[in-house]
């Protein structure tokens, strides 16, 4: 089964902005454009993305080919169901966390420790990105 995964969007600007080429982000969004699994995002997920790009001072040009790659390659996942038995502690969080469950995800893709606290609440795996690339690493080697 493909992988269907949810980046947090520390992930996503931390592919944008690492100057390495050996970022474990910058990877998971190379393999994702080769299509080695689903990206799913909704429209909260989306607005927070923006909002974290202008907070960090991604540029505007930066910030446009992320939104491009996230709609033609990504799959907009539409959130119906707003209630869970637990959330992380940061509202921002929120968002992610439902695009994950209203988008039957595999994986939410994070570096962010308030997520600890609901990792094992949920049908889909909470990781950072290291712990995802060694499980996309260990697929490929069958």
């Amino acid at each position: 089964m493909k992988s269907r995964i949810v980046p947090d969007t520390n992930v996503v600007i931390a592919s944008r902005k690492s100057p390495s080429p050996l970022s474990p982000s910058r990877e998971i969004l190379d393999r994702w454009t080769k299509g080695e699994f689903d990206l799913l995002y909704s429209l909260d997920t989306m607005i927070e993305y923006v909002r974290k790009c202008r907070e960090t001072g991604t540029s505007a040009e930066d910030t446009r080919a992320l939104l491009t790659d996230f709609t033609t390659l990504g799959i907009l996942v539409t959130v119906s169901s707003f209630h869970e038995r637990v959330y992380p502690a940061d509202p921002d969080d929120i968002a992610f966390l439902l695009c994950a469950t209203n988008g039957d995800a595999t994986h939410l893709i994070t570096y962010d420790s308030d997520f600890e606290p609901v990792r094992d609440a949920f049908p889909f795996r909470i990781c950072t990105p290291i712990d995802f690339l060694r499980e996309l690493r260990k697929a490929k080697s069958y």
